[in-house]
């Protein structure tokens, strides 16, 4: 090809001694061609990544693929094309200065897209992963996730470029780290609290609208933000608690795994009341109620012998946890109307005093 290039710029250039021109022709006329052949290789590469994520979508079943390729085809071919005017400025024959400082231009472009590139897989994984989560959540955390995710791949793509050009790094990093700890010590508890929120986010014991108990008191979550978590309690007052403490604490979630909750009423009957007819009535009261399950049926209790009387208890499954309160009352409204009919006693605490006629006759002597 070199011998055909030759021929034909001597036929173009009638004064045979003119050998730079010749030599500078050449080489232009083969950059020119090697930039055109890496042009053409970027769009059979565009090409390729269409098809591939489009068979691969058809095989698997899901796009999660197929969408991180349409999105890096663009980069990726602007780096091909980049590949080719690197080897296009190498191959001309500049000034002494001049193609060092084209590679270094070229190879800072090359690391943006690469970056780039990089950073357009994440976020299609961020977002398929925030399709799971819920939308208070996900608008939470993910643009989070992807301001960090920035962040590091600037940071790696400066050092790497810093690298490159031969700079010391190490004073960078050494101030980094430093910076990094001095801060890291000021804000401990905002760093633990927020290390927190991406544990529960992430781990997610308890999700918004659930109804959790922490410390004896219950709510229901409202909000799961970086630094605290906001619940509703009963009496329509808000509870903001740290992310620390409840990833320290022990939560009890109502609503998990399902909403069906089970309730427990304890009851007393005079001695001498026939348990097995009384834990009939108990069960017969529970079912009578809309709102209880009737798999698991209620179930009633003899547990112990009282001060006052035997001791029974009620239990019995409700669907939905926020309707405990309210089946709880009818459920005892039921109880208390049956026991009257069926001539059962719930018996007041008595306290019997024997006194000694004659102890009292000494004491009064």
């Amino acid at each position: 090809m070199d011998n055909f290039l030759s021929n034909f710029l001597s036929y173009l250039a009638p004064d045979e001694g003119d050998v730079f021109f010749l030599f500078w022709a050449k080489q232009a006329l083969i950059s020119i061609a090697i930039l055109v052949v890496f042009y053409l290789l970027s769009k059979l590469l565009r090409l390729v990544l269409a098809r591939l994520g489009v068979r691969y979508t058809a095989v698997s079943g899901h796009d999660l693929v197929q969408r991180m390729l349409e999105r890096i085809s663009e980069p990726a071919a602007l780096l091909t094309n980049c590949a080719g005017l690197y080897l296009m400025i190498r191959r001309l024959p500049l000034p002494e200065r001049l193609p060092a400082i084209a590679a270094g231009v070229v190879f800072i472009v090359n690391v943006g897209i690469v970056t780039n590139i990089i950073y357009r897989v994440l976020d299609e994984l961020l977002n398929r992963y925030s399709g799971r989560l819920s939308p208070d959540m996900s608008r939470q955390l993910i643009p989070l996730v992807q301001k960090l995710c920035s962040i590091f791949l600037f940071g790696t793509a400066l050092v790497i470029t810093l690298k490159h050009f031969n700079y010391d790094i190490l004073s960078l990093v050494t101030a980094l780290g430093v910076g990094s700890l001095a801060i890291g010590l000021a804000a401990k508890d905002t760093l633990a609290n927020m290390i927190s929120g991406f544990t529960l986010m992430i781990d997610r014991p308890f999700r918004i609208g659930d109804r959790i108990s922490l410390g004896g008191q219950v709510g229901d979550v409202i909000d799961v933000g970086l630094r605290s978590t906001k619940i509703k309690s009963g009496d329509n007052t808000f509870m903001v608690v740290p992310n620390s403490e409840l990833c320290n604490s022990t939560v009890v979630n109502m609503a998990f795994p399902d909403n069906r909750v089970t309730g427990r009423i304890n009851v007393a009957v005079a001695y001498g009341t026939e348990v097995e007819n009384a834990k009939t009535i108990l069960v017969g009261s529970a079912a009578s109620v809309p709102g209880v399950l009737s798999d698991p049926a209620p179930q009633g209790y003899f547990t112990s012998f009282g001060e006052n009387g035997l001791n029974l208890a009620l239990i019995f499954w409700v669907s939905d946890y926020t309707q405990l309160f309210s089946i709880t009352d009818r459920i005892n409204c039921a109880i208390v109307a049956n026991f009257g009919k069926n001539g059962i006693n719930i018996p007041y605490p008595t306290r019997t005093v024997f006194l000694e006629k004659d102890a009292i006759n000494a004491t009064q002597d």
